[in-house]
């Protein structure tokens, strides 16, 4: 079988278990394309749920670029230091504000090119923000969706702008962004980085790795 044909097979799986848009599955809070910008930039090297508990108050002090720009760094720095990292995401949140007025407007860009030049914001954090916030072409390449992608043989490069454009060939780019959120929560609850729980996965009739371990199990 090939690589194409085991994503056409396994995108229904996916669409069947975990159902919605791209804007549904993700499980972030916010209430605007500028809060969800922040709420990603929070994320590196912390679960969402910490982010989640963190946001309320952060965005209740600083709800928009303008009120950000304006923060009080010791301040920030309070309401964010649960999410770890906290001087430099501070950084990232004063400086990305302070662009997205002096060049934006105040409003977040919709283009990938405009995304990344803002601090703290990669190619991953910009799909997310374009394939949640405004519902385009974007595939955000994590660990756990470079982790299940090559299980599941549809690629084999390490490199995640690789692995982004593969998937994309392979599913196609509208589904880019709930596909990666697919991945995500599948990563999450049932094909970890340390259990593989393929007894329970739903994706196993399509998975050579699970299947080349259930042979050996045997």
């Amino acid at each position: 079988m090939s690589a194409k044909q085991r994503a056409q097979a396994i995108a229904p799986i996916l669409r069947e278990q975990f159902p919605g848009t791209a804007v549904e599955l993700c499980e972030l809070d916010f209430a605007s394309p500028f809060q969800l910008l922040c709420a990603t930039v929070l994320s590196a090297q912390c679960t969402d749920v910490r982010v989640n508990a963190t946001t309320p108050a952060l965005f209740a002090a600083y709800p928009d670029a303008p009120a950000m720009a304006g923060a009080d760094r010791s301040h920030l720095e309070s309401l964010i230091f649960a999410t770890g990292f906290y001087r430099a995401k501070a950084n990232h949140l004063l400086e990305l504000s302070a662009r997205l007025l002096s060049t934006y407007g105040g409003e977040v860009p919709k283009r990938r090119e405009d995304l990344v030049t803002l601090a703290g914001v990669g190619r991953k954090t910009a799909n997310v923000v374009r394939s949640v916030a405004f519902s385009l072409p974007g595939l955000p390449v994590d660990t756990h969706v470079l982790r299940l992608s090559k299980r599941l043989d549809l690629v084999r490069s390490d490199d995640p702008v690789k692995v982004e454009h593969r998937l994309n060939a392979l599913f196609g780019e509208q589904e880019g962004g709930a596909l990666s959120l697919r991945l995500i929560l599948h990563g999450r609850r049932t094909c970890t980085a340390r259990v593989m729980a393929c007894e329970n996965c739903v994706l196993l009739d399509w998975c050579p790795t699970g299947k080349k371990r259930q042979a050996l199990a045997t």
